[in-house]
């Protein structure tokens, strides 16, 4: 075998893991661009050091040795990604104002084809899509850098204590121990269950239909029918965040005003039905984008809307166009 022959397979091999790992840092680091730098450091070191890498184990389980070091050392500085809902109460409509926080403040959204690789299994599926659920990997945030990596390789992935033992060069009972208190404290953080995106029945298919239709006619009395009475509307870099569907249409119909008249573009973020929300453009026809939308459906109803505003970098990471035309189908 030639050495670019060599070369061109040690990279395929290394390539066919990327999803994989993504998700794996991302759930780790809570941030999309973080997690696609953790994995393309992870894999730049595998590739300098392929000649050490003697297959005592598996090229899987040696990748997320390296991913699993790469994120520890990038999680060093204590930093934790968060949600609006994480940091503060509810604010009042009355008092509503939008004060941005810095970028790595929050928790990111991630498109699912870059996190959730093709899985033939339903019920591994369903669990892939489960733990990148936003507020999933919200409580993630809240274990430790080492209880987080036992939990998503334990819990998610369903490796072996032993195997993880070796990853992390623990014992047993060790990682049985970090596993334990790891679901203890995601019990007390990850909040109510929502409906992952895979499919959607035809129950919630018609209620997002309803959804598009009634905030594209910016009809607040379809809009209400829709939203559970606790539902929660964030919107990132903003610290603010409003409860209750009274609050959030009215933020809809006073500070959100020029939201009036919006198409949404469906997407898929975090395991849950997504919309790309596309303003109408103020300096001519057409429309130019303003959010990346994460719903959460429980129960037959909507119970979030998770408006994520930096489009600059949403976009990009989701592939969506930087316009609609005026005539565009959007949905």
């Amino acid at each position: 075998m030639s050495d670019l022959t060599a070369a061109a397979d040690i990279d395929s091999r290394l390539e066919g893991h990327r999803v994989e790992l993504t998700g794996y840092c991302y759930r780790m680091l809570g941030s999309a661009f973080e997690a696609e730098d953790a994995v393309q450091d992870t894999l730049v070191r595998a590739w300098r050091n392929f000649e050490k890498f003697e297959g005592r184990s598996s090229l899987r389980s040696w990748l997320y040795r390296i991913a699993t070091n790469v994120c520890l050392d990038m999680l060093n500085a204590g930093r934790k990604r968060a949600r609006p809902v994480d940091l503060t109460g509810p604010t009042p409509l009355a008092r509503a104002a939008l004060n941005p926080l810095p970028d790595n403040t929050w928790l990111e959204p991630m498109p699912d084809g870059r996190i959730l690789p093709t899985a033939a299994d339903p019920a591994e599926a369903a669990v892939a899509r489960e733990s990148v659920r936003l507020a999933f990997v919200a409580a993630l945030q809240h274990l430790p850098p080492k209880q987080r990596a036992v939990l998503i390789l334990r819990e998610v992935l369903a490796w072996k204590a032993s195997e993880v033992a070796e990853l992390l060069d623990t014992s047993v009972a060790s990682v049985n121990s970090a596993l334990q208190r790891a679901r203890a404290t995601l019990t007390e953080h990850e909040g109510k269950a929502v409906d992952t995106a895979n499919p959607l029945d035809e129950e919630q298919r018609k209620l997002l239909e309803r959804y598009v239709a009634a905030f594209e006619g910016y009809d607040m009395a379809a809009l209400t029918a829709l939203l559970h009475e606790d539902a929660v509307m964030t919107m990132p870099p903003f610290d603010l965040w409003l409860q209750g569907h009274d609050d959030i249409t009215g933020f809809m119909l006073s500070i959100g005003a020029s939201c009036a008249g919006s198409r949404l573009v469906a997407t898929a973020a975090n395991g849950t039905p997504a919309f790309a929300h596309y303003k109408p453009n103020p300096d001519g026809p057409g429309f130019v984008p303003w959010a990346v939308q994460v719903i959460d459906i429980s129960e037959g109803s909507i119970t979030g809307m998770h408006c994520f505003l930096d489009t600059p970098r949403w976009f990009p990471l989701f592939g969506l166009p930087d316009h609609l035309d005026a005539d565009t189908d959007a949905t």
